[in-house]
């Protein structure tokens, strides 16, 4: 077939308008918020942690701890000492229906906008936000999703936008319990680490959140496990060599929605050994090392720059603090002098200056503590040992009014040793 002049013009026109509408379709891609472009996340090179402008940055900031997964010494209490022995606590003084109207006041006003803007003009660039498994699924039917916990994230994520202040997402308490203890809110035991259906529903929580937050570039990264395996346990050497397995499985479960965000790895025995660990199994890793109450000195973190060192790695500390304004002001010039950006624990307490701000604990509150506290058997002690309805109606009704951020009390020394404003 013979393809004279005039055809080749037309074949010609045709793949310059295909060749046009290719470019135009391309742009259109390529600038849609649909599809986010790596360069607009934090990320690592080497050693260091990269902001989008490639340029590195020195992580500063403070934990969120017991707003979504409360704790009891923050609440002055012993022995009921995590959320689900504190939640059991209130519902034996008001019942179920007053102890969810509660915890949703507790939630809607311990952490606010004005918390956050706060923490941002104090001079920090970034939060850890600590939360508990409960309020994403139902314990007993994890099946079942709640919109609970991912409205919460929802709200502080878009107030940290609003501020320019970066988010660490921290799962604080796992489906299972990674842990066993008050801080997981588990059973007394890390059965994540032996229970399936644990480690799968684990595992599609963070898919679950990955997914939702694969396009936020205010968003760091994902903390996967806080303090992972007690030091006290008879079998931890056995339970250690679970850990970067475990790590792994819901490393790649996230990457399959998500190849933006840095994943956080933290050792066994509560964030301090990383013996059982391996070569850097994903190239956008920080591992993160928590210590408390130890002299502030180089040989206590030695360790962990030794691994940056050897494997090239970010090293981050996710949690310290609770101690003296001259220790944590030790501490951080130590941190800061190896080049380990930091995180100090926690933003807001009750009547305590270890912490960034502090709000009253009342004398109505003293005797809700009173009531915590006491060894109660049966129904007949438990209502035996109740303060009057009066006294348990202000003491709650204070504590919501305490908690927030016009009536805290800001510890001067506290962020001056954070170094900052």
């Amino acid at each position: 077939m013979k393809i004279n002049k005039i055809d080749l013009l037309l074949i010609k026109s045709h793949f310059d308008k295909l060749s046009v509408t290719l470019v135009v379709l391309l742009s259109v891609i390529l600038s849609s918020n649909t599809f986010p472009q790596e360069n607009n996340f934090v990320t690592v090179n080497g050693k260091e942690i990269i902001t989008p402008d490639g340029k590195p940055i020195l992580l500063k900031g403070i934990n969120l701890g017991n707003w979504l997964n409360p704790e009891g010494y923050m609440f002055r209490f012993e022995n009921v000492s995590s959320f689900r022995l504190i939640d059991n606590t209130i519902k034996e003084l008001v019942g179920t229906d007053e102890a969810n109207k509660f915890w949703k006041s507790f939630r809607d006003n311990y952490i606010t906008k004005d918390d956050i803007h706060f923490i941002k003009v104090s001079g920090l660039n970034h939060i850890r936000l600590p939360f508990n498994f409960k309020l994403f699924l139902v314990e007993d039917h994890p099946d079942i999703w709640l919109d609970e916990g991912f409205k919460r994230l929802d709200d502080v994520i878009k107030w940290c936008k609003e501020e320019n202040l970066y988010v660490v997402l921290d799962l604080h308490a796992a489906p299972g319990g990674q842990t066993g203890d008050n801080i997981d809110d588990s059973w007394s035991y890390p059965f994540l680490f032996e229970d399936q259906q644990a480690q799968q529903t684990t595992i599609a929580l963070w898919k679950k959140l990955a997914e939702r937050y694969k396009g936020e570039t205010i968003i760091i990264g994902y903390d996967l496990l806080n303090e992972p395996i007690p030091h006290y346990l008879e079998n931890k050497e056995e339970l250690n060599q679970l850990l970067e397995p475990l790590y792994k499985k819901i490393t790649s479960a996230i990457r399959e929605v998500d190849s933006n965000h840095i994943i956080f790895i933290g050792g066994a025995q509560w964030n301090t050994n990383f013996k059982m660990f391996g070569k850097p199994f994903d190239n956008k890793l920080v591992y993160t090392f928590h210590k408390y109450w130890m002299p502030p000195v180089q040989e206590q973190i030695q360790d962990y720059v030794d691994f940056s060192h050897k494997y090239n790695v970010p090293m981050w500390l996710g949690e310290s603090g609770e101690n003296e304004f001259a220790w944590i002001d030790s501490f951080r010039v130590l941190l800061e002098s190896n080049n380990i950006g930091w995180c100090f624990w926690p933003y807001k307490k009750m009547d305590s200056d270890r912490g960034i701000v502090q709000f009253e604990k009342t004398k109505e509150w003293e005797e809700i503590i009173k009531y915590a506290e006491t060894p109660k058997n049966n129904f007949e002690e438990i209502r035996n040992a109740k303060p009057e309805k009066t006294v348990i109606k202000k003491a709650l009704s204070d504590l919501i009014e305490n908690i927030k951020f016009k009536s805290c009390s800001v510890n001067e020394g506290y962020l001056k040793a954070l170094g900052i404003k």
